[in-house]
């Protein structure tokens, strides 16, 4: 049965003439379509907050989908990309545009760890799918929802906007799956992504990492490895963050004291949780609430 699709609109936060961001939500029960122009002097990232979405091309001869907790990066200096989005009921896409010009003057100290500038690169366009960190996860979460005087608004954004770009980018040079025999395993991707639910499911009282190598099928050593390639971070350092993330969003709802969301993110005592706390964001939770409410 064809669904309809009715069109959506969405909110662009211009940072300099160079950098905006775009931020789409779909709140509704039914599809929504989103048309955007965007020409080929730009760079695209597209991170999928909650929901799927899907990316339609030459007047949608194909398409790439992105679900939840996922990017899509898209640079090709040879053709223009209009955003053509078709987004699932309950979706959030932040994206963050940037002129290609621009983004070469971020890297010109150290453009050979990105693929697409080095010198070896011969192809003029590259798009690339990559599960969000914890890390990212968080800045996303901020660019959507802030509570700023206008006249700090740009600073901030510019702020998260390089913040975003660096977690991105920051990966294992081991990370290519293509040169990594391992990981174009994917019954091994699969036994690390088990990994990770695991450890989330059982946040309060995770299992060791012996324990959780066994249990997914995996030396101890390529769970390590594994974890890191795909995930950008240790197993409990990925962990940590997400506790702190689910945290701060317990915090923010204003349903729950900070005893109960210690307990609730695995943390016996308030002190231990207050302290983890101020690590991660430089701040206590009490006077993170009410920076944010």
């Amino acid at each position: 049965m064809q669904k309809n699709i009715a069109s959506g609109s969405y909110e662009r936060i211009f940072v300099r003439d160079d950098i905006y961001v775009l931020k789409i939500q779909n709140d509704t029960n039914g599809l929504q379509e989103i048309k955007h122009e965007i020409d080929r002097t730009y760079i695209q990232f597209h991170f999928s907050l909650k929901g799927n979405a899907k990316f339609l091309f030459n007047e949608m001869a194909y398409h790439l989908e992105v679900s939840e907790e996922n990017s899509l990066l898209l640079y090709n200096t040879q053709k223009d990309l209009p955003l053509h989005l078709v987004l699932d009921p309950d979706t959030w896409i932040v994206s963050v545009v940037m002129s290609i010009q621009k983004f070469h003057s971020l890297f010109s100290e150290d453009a050979g760890h990105i693929p697409f500038l080095s010198d070896s690169f011969g192809e003029k366009k590259y798009y690339a799918q990559e599960v969000l960190t914890p890390g990212m996860a968080v800045v996303l979460s901020q660019l959507i929802s802030y509570n700023l005087h206008p006249s700090i608004k740009t600073l901030y954004l510019k702020g998260k906007i390089y913040e975003l770009i660096s977690l991105y980018f920051n990966k294992s040079q081991d990370a290519d799956v293509e040169q990594c025999p391992f990981l174009a395993d994917e019954a091994n991707v699969r036994k690390i992504k088990q990994a990770k639910e695991i450890i989330m499911e059982r946040m309060s009282e995770p299992p060791t990492l012996h324990e959780l190598s066994e249990e997914v099928g995996l030396s101890l050593k390529r769970l390590k490895e594994g974890f890191k390639q795909i995930y950008g971070d240790t197993v409990y350092g990925y962990l940590l963050d997400h506790k702190m993330d689910l945290a701060r969003k317990m915090l923010e709802s204003g349903k729950f004291n900070v005893n109960e969301v210690g307990l609730k993110v695995g943390y016996s005592t308030a002190s231990h949780f207050i302290a983890a706390f101020k690590k991660k964001y430089g701040t206590t939770p009490k006077k993170y609430v009410t920076s944010v409410i």
